[in-house]
């Protein structure tokens, strides 16, 4: 018996001193401040919250510290934000930034409101958020109200409702930056490299195109056969910036991500970024059929070593029309097959529907739509692709066989043909000129 309840003793001991010290369990319960919020009217604000991947996040919070939630009504997400900043915001490249923006409302202590009137001047002055990147993470509400002071109470936290979005200093420049373009607005467009046949050597970067020089999209070919520009803003006397939507729609490739090949190709390697600015500085509108690195990465040194490759490539994936992914699917469903206009004169691209989808071209040399809707802003339409296309003529491969013309053996049969042939010329006495009759 007493080796027994030595034994239990000596194996409780173990299992306490074999447990690892530093493995903390986070129980978040049913009447936590989070499952609260997830509940709640403001649906908009949880949605964002999940859609940042704030949730473990903010568990950590709770096993170390009781929060305080200032939480946006959804009248005030719905009326008072910003569509392009909501754009930006749920790209997912600018995840950083949305989860600054949401933990700039989170401080990490509990602050009731005995006094709702002095409320948010307590908590700009002696509190902090959790949003740790912003330099000064002090709450700024400004001209914000609180209208709903301790509106969800939970033993954890507690939420009070405001009626703005509060916006850290670094959230809004990141978004300034990205409309600005700062990050590429020093890159200059650059022609493809030329070997000059005659010395072996690179040919010297032609010139760029002047402001307000021709656009030498549609080389040597008539009006007819270009679109019409749609008005521009205001009339003809106001001038539109494409120039900035072009850099607008190519930022926007870099920070969806996938498409880092096809903004270099516009930005550096040709001067398509300059002449698409240019066409839509005129009235005119585009839709982009972008295909992704991974099908970039397919193309060969062949494939892109001629001269004006790459310009040819990317002006057969550039349409002189808006659409969007509703659209072409739409047309294609209705339709079966349609034809787009390309860049590329008087070359044209096909799509189709297929599995659900838009299919671009036929055989080996299709693509589907793959990432609908990048970019859409109404002039410049962008929408993800997973191939790189090309014209039918340039897809049928032309075997060429040499093949040795074959040697026609002659056998020598005397028959009736012979002799009647003999008999003829015998009658006109030219029979010794032919030994065949001998």
């Amino acid at each position: 018996m007493d080796l027994n309840i030595h034994g239990a003793f000596v194996i409780l001991f173990l299992l306490l001193h074999l447990t690892p010290i530093n493995a903390t369990t986070i129980h978040i319960t049913s009447n936590s401040i989070l499952v609260a919020l997830l509940d709640s009217h403001y649906t908009h604000l949880s949605e964002l919250v999940e859609k940042a991947l704030l949730l473990q996040t903010l568990e950590q919070t709770l096993s170390h510290h009781n929060i305080t939630i200032f939480a946006p009504t959804n009248q005030a997400l719905e009326q008072h934000l910003h569509p392009e900043f909501k754009h930006f915001l749920l790209q997912p490249g600018n995840i950083k930034s949305l989860q600054n923006l949401l933990l700039f409302h989170i401080v990490p202590f509990r602050v009731g409101s005995k006094y709702p009137e002095l409320l948010l001047h307590t908590v700009h002055t002696h509190y902090e958020t959790l949003c740790v990147d912003e330099n000064d993470n002090r709450l700024h509400f400004g001209s914000v109200k609180l209208t709903r002071p301790d509106d969800i109470i939970r033993p954890d936290g507690l939420i009070h409702g405001i009626d703005r979005l509060l916006v850290p200093e670094l959230v809004q420049q990141e978004f300034n930056r990205r409309r600005s373009l700062s990050s590429i607005s020093a890159v200059l467009p650059e022609g493809a490299p030329v070997v000059d046949p005659r010395t072996n050597r690179l040919k010297k970067p032609a010139a760029l195109v002047p402001t307000g020089a021709p656009i030498p999209v549609y080389e040597a070919s008539g009006p007819g056969l270009a679109p019409a520009p749609a008005p521009g803003p205001g009339g003809s006397r106001h001038y539109f910036d494409g120039a900035t939507q072009v850099k607008d729609f190519i930022q926007t490739l870099i920070h969806y991500g996938g498409y880092n090949e096809l903004a270099d190709i516009l930005v550096n390697l040709t001067s398509l970024a300059t002449e698409m600015g240019k066409l839509v500085s005129e009235g005119y509108v585009l839709t982009v059929l972008a295909p992704n690195d991974e099908a970039m990465a397919k193309l060969t040194t062949e494939q892109l070593s001629d001269s004006g490759a790459p310009e040819r490539i990317m002006y057969y994936h550039m349409i002189p029309e808006y659409q969007t992914e509703e659209s072409m699917y739409n047309s294609v469903r209705r339709f079966g097959k349609v034809e787009y206009d390309t860049l590329r004169l008087p070359e044209k691209v096909v799509a189709e529907e297929a599995d659900g989808s838009v299919k671009f071209g036929s055989g080996e040399e299709s693509a589907y739509l793959f990432d609908p809707d990048i970019y859409t802003d109404g002039r410049i339409s962008v929408q993800g692709i997973d191939g790189v296309l090309f014209p039918v003529a340039e897809t049928v491969e032309k075997m060429v066989v040499d093949v040795a013309p074959a040697k026609a053996v002659v056998k020598q049969n005397r028959g009736k043909l012979l002799e009647v042939a003999c008999s003829i010329v015998d009658a006109f006495g030219q029979a010794s000129q032919f030994t065949s009759c001998y």
